[in-house]
């Protein structure tokens, strides 16, 4: 007498059927290779750069912005503007 297939193989068999093809993920590089969860593709702007980033209150925040629209500037480049200067203030060339 031979041995009936036991229902779970039959399940599985069932299910990588009907399953769809899992989506492919996008090729790592040397930078994802850190661990952690993958991170998303970079736009040209940001490759080899380094994010640097600190929790203030909000009103600073909108300070700041506030800043950037009186002067028609990006957060982006007031934050270089005051690294620099602080750079400049502690001996170091402003590279920011």
């Amino acid at each position: 007498m031979s041995k009936k297939p036991s229902l779970s193989a039959a399940l599985r068999s069932v299910e990588t059927r009907d399953r769809p093809a899992p989506p492919v993920p996008p090729q790592a590089t040397e930078e994802d290779s850190g661990g952690g969860a993958p991170r998303p593709a970079q736009p040209p702007s940001r490759q080899g750069k380094k994010t640097i980033a600190g929790h203030f209150d909000p009103a600073v925040s909108r300070q700041l912005r506030a800043i950037g629209l009186e002067h028609d500037r990006t957060v982006q480049d007031l934050l270089s503007e005051a690294i620099n200067g602080l750079f400049e203030k502690y001996g170091k060339p402003p590279i920011a």
